[in-house]
């Protein structure tokens, strides 16, 4: 396969897309029930058989939420159930055109769907079992399994409300009634967009290869049998035409009577629940209870029907026939997946359309990343870890200037050093990992991993401090931390083992210890605005955010305007006399002879940098990054090199090139000259674009005779025609031009997403449009949790809504307004008076 030209593979456009139409729906899911109104009312959509049924399931999942909030449960399992329960009350109007009541009779409709939507619904059914085996195979979270084995059981009682009949692999599903119009289109078009939804997840989990294809064939399937039935190719979000009516045949005599299917539902229901109280393991009294009803309910079933109680289609297991109709498709429109080995060197996608998978393929294809086999830890890569010693050379000599001096203590904390300050770790304790064996014995004692130094430092501290003429001490150290963390990892943003520095420091008095921690903030702004190229701003954390055990936490946050999120950039900690009270780290006073606790400080600035700088300047071409941290700043290519070139031309140019290669090194410039003979110049132009270089010199024989280059920025991509004399002076003075230039846009972008609000809904807007707020707060914690609480957006009911919810970032030191009487605190309905303006943001 051909590679094509690195850095300008165009965004992935096909019908998978999400985009939204007029009336705000996100285009890609099933059409909107109310616009097939006119072809059928939404009672006659739906059997009798499926409102019961649904009717059934809203009790039953109503019972569930009414169980757990009665058993005081945890608040995410409350939410999720209450989650289910909205959306099937949703599913219910649907079907029947009626809001659900408690005990409502359920109009019985006149045609049942046609046997089109049965095929749909059958292909949905085989892609969503293929979706739960892949889940249970790789071992994925129990709460992940458990919705889509949800989601198989609905499509199951879907498939049996229209066909009469229970689902089994590979069987051709009956035709029933006469369908109304569109309805065969409708359920092809929600099944499309479900198996759409599953190739997208499998290409985010980069899934193995024969796993993608097999989805995406039957995709293509699914979408060839759309335009079979409708006449005209899928589109996300566009109604259907009107599907051809079948001839009309005699309603299938195997379906159930409303009763019997609302009893299975319950049974199919308290079957959910007891395998949910097992996977919780909970009392076995609880579970025990639940058995019995479950069993109970299926005497019932039997008594009524004559027959024992099964699981839609649960008897057959033979999903290869399935699997073999949709490879019966053979589509030509899709382009060929590369071979094992050879890598699409472009990026795929556009950063405002997925910045997720943006981000993943500029990290892998830049050459800045490498993933590991340990979920969480990643290899860096030169390219990236050159960023971090730019950042370690600044930061290193900065603080040898204050008078800090580097150390190393070990990575292995014992456990009895960290049950001495057990309200500081206690916001690590989830993080800890621990070492438990040595071969194949036990350890005496489970050792911990450092997820941060104060408890292995501090110790020390306490024997080395005994007079005030030992103070100040201050110590640094470049090393890696572990922090095992359980939510979804992130390269560089959130990660299980980081590099960083962490500085500890400590005074005899308050006013010292203060005045240290301002500076080290000052430098890692500087970090950021001098060398990133990233503006931020400086503030104190909340009480609720600050550093565990610390007086204060002082903070400097980025912005991502791509993401609409904040990010905490580094930190500097006042940690008062916190640690040295519970260390014992004392002085002997010079004044009163007795023994005083010393002042201590910690700061720490991480590889999180890299993730941040990446997110902020990157675009769909690459990396774009700032002079002052580039590996390469120039990188220096060859052009106009045809067959038709002789050889002592060709030597003559890339003796030209070593030239000003050569005089670019003497000026201070980090340089290469790329004059590898098996690539062709444009694909080293897009392929140092993808690397983020800041300047591309190209030289040909054209600009040899008129002794000039043309330079290339990166950051605009702007090309410009230089004098050779000039290049000593030039080109250093166009990477100040980038790296100016560079952070004026990130400044501006930032400038333009931070507003100053003093009403709620002023607040919510303004969260939705990726702003930072700027709000009067009175600081209470409780408020603060209220206020992430009332700004979360519910995914389920607002599909593609982000459900994160605003949280503090800092209270600026540069205040944007003072707080004046009748000000009020930004969270609806607080008494407090508001201390001061305050910075919320979605974060990372």
């Amino acid at each position: 396969g051909s590679y094509g030209a690195p850095g300008k593979a165009p965004p992935a456009k096909g019908p998978e897309k999400k985009t939204t139409t007029k009336e705000g729906k996100k285009q890609g899911g099933a059409p909107t029930p109310a616009k097939q109104g006119k072809a059928a009312s939404p009672a006659a959509a739906a059997g009798s058989g499926s409102g019961d049924k649904l009717n059934a399931n809203v009790t039953a999942q109503g019972e569930l939420v009414r169980k757990l909030k009665a058993d005081k449960a945890g608040k995410p399992e409350i939410d999720e159930a209450v989650k289910k329960l909205l959306a099937l009350k949703a599913e219910f109007k649907s079907a029947t055109g009626q809001d659900w009541k408690p005990g409502m009779t359920i109009t019985k409709a006149a045609a049942a769907p046609a046997g089109g939507s049965a095929d749909a619904i059958n292909a949905a059914t085989a892609a969503q079992g293929d979706l739960v085996r892949k889940l249970k195979t790789e071992k994925a979270a129990k709460p992940e399994i458990d919705a889509a084995v949800k989601k198989l059981l609905a499509l199951k009682a879907e498939y049996k409300a229209a066909t009469g009949s229970d689902w089994k692999p590979g069987a051709a599903p009956a035709p029933t009634a006469v369908a109304p119009a569109g309805g065969a289109g409708d359920a092809l078009s929600a099944a499309v967009a479900a198996q759409g939804d599953l190739v997208r997840k499998l290409k985010t989990e980069k899934a193995a290869k024969p796993d993608v294809d097999e989805a995406v064939k039957k995709l293509l399937a699914l979408k060839g049998e759309y335009k079979a039935a409708t006449g005209s190719d899928w589109k996300p979000g566009a109604a259907p035409a009107p599907a051809k009516q079948p001839s009309p045949v005699k309603e299938s005599a195997g379906q159930k009577d409303g009763p019997n299917s609302e009893l299975s539902a319950k049974v199919e229901a308290q079957g959910g629940l007891v395998r949910q109280l097992k996977g919780d393991k909970k009392p076995k009294e609880e579970i025990d209870a639940a058995v019995k009803q479950l069993l109970a309910l299926k005497a019932e079933f039997k008594a009524a029907t004559g027959t024992d109680w099964q699981p839609a289609g649960g008897a057959a297991k033979k999903p290869e026939k399935q699997k073999k109709a949709a490879k019966e498709v053979k589509p030509k429109e899709k382009p060929k997946a590369p071979e094992a080995g050879v890598t699409r060197l472009g990026l795929e996608v556009a950063k405002e359309e997925n910045l997720a998978d943006w981000y993943s393929q500029v990290l892998t294809k830049a050459e800045m990343l490498e993933y590991y086999d340990v979920s969480g830890c990643y290899i860096l890569r030169p390219w990236s870890y050159s960023i971090w010693e730019s950042i370690k050379d600044f930061f290193d000599a900065e603080i040898k200037k204050l008078g800090v001096t580097n150390c190393y203590f070990p990575i292995f904390v014992s456990h009895a050093a960290l049950e001495r300050e057990k309200d500081h770790i206690a916001d690590f304790a989830p993080e800890v990992a621990w070492v438990t064996k040595s071969g194949d014995s036990d350890l005496a004692e489970p050792i911990a991993i450092r997820p941060t130094s104060e408890t292995v430092m501090y110790p020390a501290y306490a024997k080395w401090i005994q007079s005030y003429r030992d103070l100040p001490i201050k110590l640094n150290q470049w090393n890696n931390v572990v922090r095992w963390e359980f939510k979804h990892p992130q390269p560089f943003l959130r990660t299980r083992e980081f590099l960083w520095q962490e500085g500890h420091t400590a005074f005899a008095t308050f006013p010292e210890a203060k005045e240290e921690v301002m500076t080290i903030l000052d430098l890692y702004r500087r970090v950021y605005e001098e060398l990133l190229a990233i503006p931020v701003v400086r503030g104190k954390k909340t009480e609720k955010e600050k550093f565990a055990g610390g007086d204060y936490t002082t903070t400097v946050e980025a912005y991502i305007s791509a993401a609409g999120r904040a990010i905490q950039g580094a930190t500097s900690h006042h940690l008062g006399q916190n640690f040295s009270k519970m260390f014992d780290i004392t002085f002997e006073s010079p004044q009163t002879g007795e023994k005083e606790f010393v002042y201590q400080n910690s700061w720490g600035i991480t590889t999180r940098t890299i993730g941040v700088l990446v997110m902020v300047h990157g675009d769909n071409n690459g990396l774009v990054l700032p002079p002052r941290v580039a590996c390469l700043q120039v990188v220096i290519v060859p052009c106009g090199i045809t067959n038709n070139l002789k050889d002592e031309d060709r030597n003559a140019l890339y003796n030209e090139c070593e030239l000003y290669e050569k005089e670019l090194k003497e000026a201070g410039v980090r340089v290469k000259a790329d004059l590898r003979e098996n690539y062709s110049p444009g694909w080293k132009y897009n392929h140092w674009e993808l690397k983020g270089v800041p300047i591309r010199v190209e030289v040909g024989p054209r600009d040899m005779k008129n002794s000039q280059y043309v330079a290339v920025r990166r950051d605009n991509l702007e090309k410009l025609t230089m004098k050779k004399s000039g290049l000593k002076d030039d080109i250093p003075a166009l990477l100040e031009t980038i790296q100016t230039a560079m952070f004026a846009k990130a400044k501006n972008e930032m400038t333009e997403r931070v507003k100053v609000v003093t009403k709620f809904e002023d607040f919510l807007d303004g969260l939705e449009n990726k702003c930072l707020l700027q709000a009067p707060f009175c600081g209470v914690e409780a408020c603060e949790d209220q206020i992430k609480e009332l700004s979360k957006k519910d995914s389920d009911l607002e599909p593609g809504a982000p459900s994160m919810g605003a949280k503090s970032l800092c209270i600026p030191f540069t205040q944007p307004a003072q707080v004046v009487d009748n000000d009020k605190c930004i969270r609806p309905g607080c008494c407090n008076k508001p201390l001061f303006y305050t910075m919320f943001g979605r974060s990372y």
